[in-house]
């Protein structure tokens, strides 16, 4: 596809979303999803620097992020859990 073609429908786009405005239900969620998801990182991200002292750290990625970020400290504690119990 021409970049012409692509810029012009993306403008397009950009043009009715301020004309009509953009629903607010959905990025509501969008935004809390991003917040518990970032503060999940955060979470996983103290444990692995308290954890230096005890020689345990948890891969940041998107899977982990996302089960503490929902779950909070319950969720960190089952994947410390799984993490110790399942994978050796």
């Amino acid at each position: 596809m021409e970049p012409v073609v692509v810029l012009s429908l993306l403008g397009a786009l950009i043009f009715l979303l301020l004309i009509l405005g953009a629903p607010m239900k959905p990025m509501y969620f969008l935004g809390q999803g991003a917040i518990r998801l970032l503060i999940g990182a955060l979470l996983i991200f103290f444990l692995n620097t308290f954890g230096v002292m005890f020689d345990y750290s948890l891969p940041i990625n998107i899977f982990t992020a996302i089960v503490t970020g929902f779950l909070g400290i319950p969720g960190l504690a089952v994947l410390i859990i799984a993490d110790v119990l399942l994978i050796p």
